[in-house]
């Protein structure tokens, strides 16, 4: 999903610049003189660690404006935003959380994101191929899915779980770069270049822990769309997307649709969505 990608691609960016801002202000040099310290160590990956999180989250909304294109319906021009802020309006008060913005942004793809560092103050945003491909129930479905993303403050959790996971990396890679640059004063182009590649090692592989966060995050959003706007119509729009994703979108783009891809064995662990069938499954099962 497009707040999932937009998100950890801010906060790899804070995290590198507050990497090289440490550097220059002769931190991580301290840091590397007190290695026996592994408390203040810590501290500090914590300070960073959350502190890069944080931020992204902050900038969420602004971000997704930017790099989507998305058009905020201020005044209703026609019809259909019309219904689309009625229909958002409807779904928010019943799932008690304050009216969000609602915007549309281009794409012949069938897309939809919601995002928003509060549940009380959030973006949801549909793309106008959504809003050609799929009837009103469907669309209330997909609709009821985001919004329910916001009611359950997954991206406040995201953040608490991206805070973590980069505390830990920001640990590791400067415990690995001391044991790289036996100098142990920081000053050494051994021990900066090691704490960035091990950032960046380590930081792929912790964002499997958010992938897998994602995943689970994807079948609770399916079940409150059902709540909010039916189980029929809930499955009907995830049959809609497989339709209009016969094959899987394009490495660059696959984490970007609410709709996800296939995938099996290691590529699953990087997936931010389950697969169509397994959601559609889950919901059947749950009707049962």
């Amino acid at each position: 999903m497009k707040r999932i990608i937009l998100f950890l691609a801010t906060n790899l960016a804070v995290i590198f610049v507050l990497t090289i801002v440490a550097r220059l202000f002769g931190v991580d040099q301290y840091l590397a003189t007190q290695g026996g310290n592994l408390t203040g160590l810590l501290i500090f990956a914590a300070i960073f660690g959350f502190g890069g999180a944080l931020i992204s989250l902050a900038m969420s909304k602004w971000m997704a404006k930017r790099s989507m294109g998305v058009r905020v319906i201020t005044q209703p021009a026609n019809a259909t935003e019309q219904w689309l802020v009625s229909t958002v309006r409807a779904q928010a008060e019943q799932a008690g959380i304050g009216m969000p913005e609602v915007g549309i942004f281009d794409s012949p793809q069938p897309n939809a994101f919601a995002t928003g560092a509060r549940r009380d103050a959030a973006l949801v945003a549909v793309s106008s191929g959504l809003l050609r491909s799929m009837n009103q129930k469907e669309a209330e479905a997909v609709l009821g899915h985001e919004i329910s993303h916001v009611a359950n403050g997954d991206m406040v959790t995201l953040t608490l779980i991206q805070g973590v996971v980069n505390t830990f990396v920001i640990f590791l890679a400067r415990v690995i770069g001391n044991l790289v640059d036996r100098r142990g004063d920081g000053r050494g182009m051994a021990y900066f270049a090691t704490v960035i590649v091990a950032q960046l090692v380590l930081g792929i592989l912790a964002n499997m822990i958010v992938m897998w966060f994602s995943r689970q995050r994807e079948f609770r959003a399916d079940a409150g769309g059902a709540h909010l706007a039916g189980t029929t119509n809930m499955i009907a729009a995830l049959e809609r997307l497989k339709a209009a994703h016969p094959q899987p979108l394009p490495s660059q783009m696959a984490a970007f649709g609410i709709a996800g891809g296939p995938g099996a064995g290691l590529k699953r662990l990087f997936m931010s969505h389950p697969p169509l069938d397994e959601r559609i499954q889950a919901l059947r099962t749950a009707r049962t």
